[in-house]
């Protein structure tokens, strides 16, 4: 799906065959929010466009994945709560997860990922 075309709302992430929930959070409101106040997530959060993160008042540790233009991983890490993310330079796009739910994705630099929307 086109980047410029992203609304907030559920899709599917698609890594190395492995399908997982997604949420999308394109518009000011929603990257702002993102995962604050939340307990866990099923899946994970993509913030578009964004090229870095916090995890202030963050209430569970996190996995950052940059990703650059054509969504392959530029990054992959893993931060506490109350940290302030640095930014990657090429990164237009950041996907959250649980921490270490990455991981048993297969999801590390130099893998391209794919997004598709939920029907409407």
């Amino acid at each position: 799906m086109p980047t410029d075309r992203w609304r907030d709302g559920p899709a599917t992430l698609r890594v190395a065959g492995t399908s997982v929930p997604l949420e999308i959070a394109a518009s000011y409101r929603a990257r702002t929010r993102g995962l604050l106040g939340r307990e866990g997530i099923d899946g994970a959060m993509l913030l578009t466009p964004a090229g870095s993160v916090h995890t202030f008042r963050m209430r569970f540790p996190i996995d950052v994945a940059h990703l650059d233009r054509q969504l392959r991983v530029l990054s992959v890490r893993t931060m506490p709560p109350g940290r302030l993310g640095a930014p990657r330079l090429r990164a237009r796009h950041v996907l959250e997860a649980e921490a270490g739910a990455m991981r048993g994705w297969g999801l590390r630099p130099g893998v391209r990922v794919s997004v598709y929307p939920a029907a409407p």
